[in-house]
């Protein structure tokens, strides 16, 4: 068993008992512990520091009576919509522990599911991905530690790292989440942008900016581009939907990747997946210059479609797959683009969420062309067979 795997089995059932704080409407299973405490996340370092000690001694009772110098605080990660801290522990019987304490951003719960990533979470866990989910607070949760780096943009094209994540997303789509099935894209994409088209800006620059946006234009692609893929007949799976850089980590010392943070998770076309995933090798800064070539996504599908055997999948099955992610990679354009809008009026993080938007609804509209093009040659080759 992993370190941090029976770390997290020793924590959970240390607190097995200590229930009386569950919801009993709770998605979360009995046995996770539960705090009605909060973390602002505006407080400077030093002064959240003692507030995240308090939460875990309040979540963990074997914890509650340690000296506050027995715990240690430090920044794993600040992304774009979380911040990420790990808390070392010295324990009673001398052990050390760590844990993975995620503050929630906030305003995340405007575009994120808390409920639907909670009970996707028990099972997901249950199939060997992610951290194990240890506890649940007012506004984030706590997992267990992971030993591992996060890998960048640049990783993720490496061959045998593809390959992995590939296999890896493979299995991961082979995970059933209880509930319904029914794909989230387009549910998703116009609840985005029906809060999108509705912000007003206290800054008046960025609510000129803003103004600029033609709402109508971007409902009109949305709704071209739905109809479209629903010419497919496109899998759906359990998806990951922000298999980002920042999502997988790997242990190098175990060769062991880790595909983590479920929190935008639902079912949904498996060509969205893999296509918003090859957005991604372009970064947070976007250059899209660093998408994948056909063959270096080839070699992603392969392995996707038959990891004990990548040069035996045939032909149409491969190109059946490429035309259907590189038709939903536009779809993963207007969606984050939305997203960004919506981010840019509610999140405090220094991020430049505004030009986020522009960034990728412009480059949905220099791909369009191309995509619809291979898309509709494609539909139409394949009605003729």
């Amino acid at each position: 068993m992993d370190v941090e795997a029976n770390q997290a089995k020793q924590i959970t059932n240390d607190n097995s008992n200590d229930c009386a704080k569950v919801n009993s409407n709770s998605t979360i299973d009995d046995s996770i512990p539960h705090s009605s405490l909060s973390v602002d996340t505006a407080l400077p370092f030093p002064l959240m520091s003692p507030r995240i000690i308090e939460l875990c001694k309040d979540l963990f009772r074997k914890w509650a009576k340690l000296d506050d110098s027995c715990f240690s605080v430090e920044t794993v990660s600040g992304g774009i919509t979380n911040l990420l801290l790990k808390v070392s522990v010295k324990e009673e019987s001398g052990d050390n522990v760590a844990v993975t304490v995620r503050l929630y951003g906030p305003n995340t719960e405007y575009v994120i599911d808390r409920e639907r990533e909670l009970q996707a979470i028990k099972y997901l866990s249950a199939a060997g991905f992610g951290a194990k989910l240890l506890g649940v607070f007012g506004n984030g949760m706590v997992q267990s530690f992971i030993n591992a780096r996060t890998l960048t943009p640049l990783d993720m094209r490496k061959p045998k790292l593809a390959a992995e994540i590939a296999n890896q997303l493979r299995r991961f789509h082979q995970v059933e989440i209880p509930g319904p099935k029914e794909p989230q894209l387009w549910v998703d994409m116009f609840k985005f942008f029906e809060k999108a088209c509705a912000l007003r800006f206290e800054d008046p620059d960025k609510q000129r900016i803003y103004e600029t946006i033609s709402f109508k234009e971007v409902h009109e692609e949305a709704t071209q581009l739905k109809e479209l893929t629903e010419l497919f007949s496109a899998s759906v799976v359990f998806a990951h939907n922000d298999l980002l850089s920042g999502n997988l980590m790997l242990n190098d010392e175990q060769d062991k990747l880790y595909i983590i943070d479920f929190e935008y998770g639902s079912y949904n076309y498996r060509g969205y997946d893999i296509g918003n995933h090859f957005n991604e090798y372009a970064g947070y800064e976007c250059d899209y210059s660093l998408y994948p070539s056909k063959e270096e996504q080839y070699h992603f599908l392969r392995h996707y479609l038959q990891p004990e055997k990548p040069y035996e999948v045939s032909e149409k099955d491969l190109e059946d797959l490429y035309v259907e992610a590189n038709t939903f990679r536009l779809a993963s354009h207007l969606i984050w683009a939305l997203w960004g809008l919506i981010q840019a009026r509610m999140s405090p993080i220094d991020f430049d969420y505004l030009g986020y938007f522009f960034w990728r609804y412009n480059e949905y509209k220099k791909q369009k062309e191309k995509c619809f093009f291979l898309a509709q040659s494609h539909l139409s080759g394949s009605r003729t067979v």
